[in-house]
């Protein structure tokens, strides 16, 4: 049995607008760039000097591609993953007060994060409406906290004691 942990302040968190969503997402892409860089750094090496393929060989045939491809979804999504289901929020989020939880404020659901993953990628697809919905939506909804019955909250600044 899952015990599933349930947050703090509920009653002093609100709705995130697109601003704040955007500016998390701009610190995280940073994150996920440097993700892509290590990914590809091992990849490429890997088929270098694991496989033996000479330098201008890599990355040529549809096998490397792919397999590049692959990985670089799978550990940008393995990170958000993991920093939903920890705390509710990646360092983009931490840094703009953002949190993910469900409606009733408790830690989503590793189906929940693969559903907002999805949805996320869908909605930058999609130019970026997936996001931009949240500014017709009157519980500031985006796609993905449609598609996975999450939320995107702002914390309260901390006070000092």
């Amino acid at each position: 049995m899952t015990v599933t942990r349930r947050f703090t302040q509920l009653d002093s968190v609100w709705p995130a607008g697109l601003g704040r969503r955007l500016g998390a997402m701009l610190y995280d892409g940073f994150l996920v760039m440097a993700i892509w860089i290590a990914v590809t750094v091992v990849h490429v090496a890997f088929f270098r000097f694991a496989l033996g393929q000479r330098a201008e060989e890599i990355g040529t045939t549809a096998g490397d591609i792919w397999s590049l491809r692959l990985m670089l979804l799978f550990f940008v999504t393995l990170f958000f993953v993991f920093s939903w289901r920890r705390g509710g929020m990646t360092l983009g989020m931490q840094a703009w007060r953002l949190r993910v939880q469900t409606t009733d404020g408790y830690a989503i659901s590793l189906k929940q994060s693969l559903i907002r993953c999805v949805t996320a990628w869908l909605s930058l697809a999609a130019f970026g409406i997936g996001y931009w919905w949240v500014l017709f939506d009157k519980q500031r909804r985006s796609w993905p906290d449609i598609a996975s019955g999450t939320q995107t909250v702002v914390l309260p600044k901390a006070t000092d004691r």
